[in-house]
């Protein structure tokens, strides 16, 4: 059985740019998006590895902490880290997992079990399911998850976006509509009687339907 919102996300000790580390140490109680890649010196991810070094500031302000992860060995994510701050203009600081042996992608139901032991003499296509976005609570359970493929670059501006809804929905009895934006109305959760949402809610909602229930997004 593969991971699912709500599994616990496994627990591992790794090499990474910053040092070894115990992954569940690392979550401590706090919040976490790990993210992956097939390969180092590959231009989409690059690019995302940039974008990312530039929002690094928003995750810290939401009391999240970034990990990248490569089965590609430590020393040549600092070379790449290199080139990403050349072309992208900002320096990669949050740590970045160095996955030889390809545990941790067994792990995260990334790679298939007979994907072998090393990362060497695999290609970027080999890796091609290394290519997700878990976002882990205190819990140490995974929250959201997002998979693409390889031609498509991640739009980290939306993990920020989810990062907001999860951490508000984890505090309110609420859901977030379509497109939300922080600042915006949210969705009284269906499972909150009407009673209930009275206590919870004294300023009152809009009733689109009765199980459609807009109210002011909470602090």
């Amino acid at each position: 059985m593969g991971l699912r919102i709500n599994s616990v996300a496994p627990d591992f000790e790794a090499e990474t740019t910053k040092g070894r580390i115990r992954f569940h140490e690392f979550i401590g109680d706090g919040w976490v998006v790990l993210f992956s890649h097939p390969k180092d010196f590959t231009p989409v991810c690059t690019t995302e590895l940039g974008r990312l070094a530039h929002l690094l500031p928003e995750f810290e302000k939401r009391g999240v902490r970034v990990i990248g992860l490569s089965v590609d060995p430590v020393e040549a994510h600092a070379r790449w880290a290199a080139d990403i701050e050349e072309t992208q203009g900002a320096a990669v600081t949050y740590p970045i997992i160095g996955d030889t042996d390809l545990k941790v992608a067994k792990l995260y139901d990334m790679l298939p079990e007979d994907a072998g032991e090393t990362s060497e003499g695999r290609t970027a296509a080999d890796n091609a399911t290394v290519r997700t976005v878990f976002i882990i609570g205190p819990d140490k359970r995974v929250k959201a998850q997002l998979v693409y493929p390889m031609s498509s670059g991640r739009n980290f501006d939306e993990v920020l976006r989810l990062v907001d809804s999860i951490q508000l929905t984890s505090r309110h009895p609420v859901a977030t509509p379509v497109d939300w934006k922080p600042g915006e109305d949210v969705i009284i959760v269906p499972s909150l009687a009407d009673e209930q949402a009275r206590a919870a809610f004294p300023g009152g909602w809009r009733a689109l339907k009765p199980y459609l229930r807009l109210v002011p997004q909470p602090d």
